[in-house]
């Protein structure tokens, strides 16, 4: 640790804030996202934010920083790596790099944007106004980093651009399957004549809620599963847990494994998920349990089929202020549904879905 330097922030970035002035062409107007760092202001917003005068906007050289005076505590810092020069709002502050053989400034990149420098910003930020807080330049120079040696940075940088390039490509693999099992979806809709979810469970039933009022309902070893839980990996447990009591009192069911749940309450993309029980779970009122008859389709199949419907049950939802699934919504609806179990195990066979994969809900 001997070669590591603590310094502050003005060692590393000086005040600019050039203003364009007067001109004749049209700047690349620019903007700053707190995820995305420099964007083009036309690519990522639909109608034009910049003034039309902007001749007090602020110039923006390529390698040239700027934060957001309200919002860096957000992580509203970056570089432009846009590759040219562009003008932003006068609400930013800008900033030219001094940092030359003390840091690298892909390793300042991480270190400004650190949930500990955020914090930091947070601590330094003036005024009372929550999200109106500002932090002027004089108080982001002062603030004290530690910086390691060039070496030990240059390290830091190649190890964490490895990591999002093994992410950027797991992201690209996800994407790739999920188009995968979206058209596995498509063609089960195409492919087989269609029945009632009704005909082919053997019971479909939600659950009820324990009583917050009463803390013998919870704390015991049953999850107790929720809409918000269908996710799209097979489902083995759940946030919070009931005792028996909690099971009794509320006429919550356990649901046993093999079944398919689905969420009919929620918000956005939650409501008409389906997911996949692996171990048993109870539901609260706002989980379907749908179990199969074994006879008539196969466990992992009736997940699938389900799934090929979700945007057909979103539709079916009804209510004024938010619309929601019920029971006799779900079990009128229709899926595909091959003639034999053998017809329903080639169908999984030809998707590539073996008895172990539930696949991700595209919807």
């Amino acid at each position: 640790m001997s070669d590591w330097q603590e310094i502050t922030l003005g060692w590393l970035f000086s005040a600019d804030n050039s203003k364009l002035g007067a001109h004749t062409d049209e700047p690349t107007v620019m903007s700053l996202s707190k995820y995305d760092g420099f964007i083009r202001s036309d690519d990522y917003f639909d109608k034009r934010i910049a003034s039309e005068k902007l001749d007090g906007y602020k110039t923006v050289e390529p390698g040239e920083w700027a934060y957001s005076t309200i919002h860096i505590d957000e992580g509203s810092i970056a570089r432009n790596n846009l590759g040219e020069t562009g003008v932003i709002s006068p609400m930013y502050t800008t900033l030219r790099w001094c940092g030359e053989g003390t840091a690298l400034p892909e390793y300042a990149e991480l270190l400004v944007r650190s949930p500990r420098m955020l914090a930091e910003y947070t601590n330094n930020a003036q005024g009372s106004v929550n999200r109106r807080r500002s932090l002027p330049f004089k108080t982001f120079s002062a603030i004290p980093i530690t910086l390691p040696p060039l070496a030990v940075q240059e390290r830091i940088v190649e190890i964490i651009c490895a990591v999002d390039d093994q992410i950027t490509a797991l992201d690209n693999e996800a994407r790739a399957l999920d188009g995968v099992y979206r058209g596995f979806l498509l063609s089960l809709g195409t492919r087989y004549g269609e029945v009632k979810i009704s005909e082919v469970v053997s019971r479909a039933f939600a659950g009820g809620t324990p009583s917050r009022s009463n803390p013998e309902f919870y704390g015991g070893d049953i999850p107790w599963l929720k809409s918000g839980e269908v996710e799209n990996d097979s489902i083995v447990t759940a946030s919070e847990f009931i005792t028996e009591a909690g099971l009794q009192g509320s006429n919550a069911k356990m649901v046993p494994p093999g079944a398919t749940v689905v969420a009919m309450y929620g918000q956005g993309d939650t409501k008409g998920r389906a997911g996949f029980v692996e171990a048993s779970v109870a539901t609260n009122q706002a989980v379907l349990a749908l179990v199969p008859d074994e006879r008539l389709v196969l466990p992992r199949f009736l997940l699938h089929a389900v799934r090929s419907k979700t945007d057909d049950l979103r539709h079916r939802a009804v209510g004024s202020s938010q619309p929601n699934l019920s029971k006799g919504l779900v079990v009128s609806q229709t899926i595909p549904m091959p003639d034999s179990l053998a017809d329903q195990e080639r169908a999984l066979a030809a998707g590539r879905l073996g008895s172990s994969y539930t696949g991700r809900d595209p919807c």
